[in-house]
């Protein structure tokens, strides 16, 4: 059975690029536009990896990750943000963020990260 990932960022570019790529690798993916999206998405989909933008509107990556965490979820996340912006090892741990990608990256490097992420599960 293949692995359910899911990717929420507001950039559409950004979302279709990815998800092609996690496509094409073998994975299942998910989509959500925003944090709301991504939180509901998450509770119903119960995806084995969550990949998601910090800036988004509704909710933020980080608080969408600390939410779910909140409610007992232990999914893995990788957070793409901004160059230049950082989050502390505590607010990493909150919410379960396993690692931070930052924009712009490559196709190359995100799916390391994830089989990094998901072959240490």
């Amino acid at each position: 059975m293949n692995k359910k990932i899911l990717v929420a960022d507001d950039e559409s570019h950004i979302l279709s690029v990815v998800s092609l790529k996690l496509r094409n690798a073998g994975y299942d993916v998910i989509t959500a536009r925003d944090g709301a999206e991504g939180l509901r998405a998450a509770r119903e989909e119960k995806p084995d990896l969550i990949i998601t933008d910090y800036h988004m509107p509704n909710l933020s990556g980080l608080e969408m990750c600390q939410q779910l965490r909140g409610e007992g979820n232990n999914t893995p996340a990788l957070m793409l943000s901004a160059r230049g912006y950082d989050l502390s090892p505590d607010e990493l741990h909150a919410g379960g963020i396993q690692q931070m990608i930052t924009k712009p990256f490559s196709p190359r490097q995100l799916l390391s990260a994830v089989n990094e992420v998901l072959n240490a599960a």
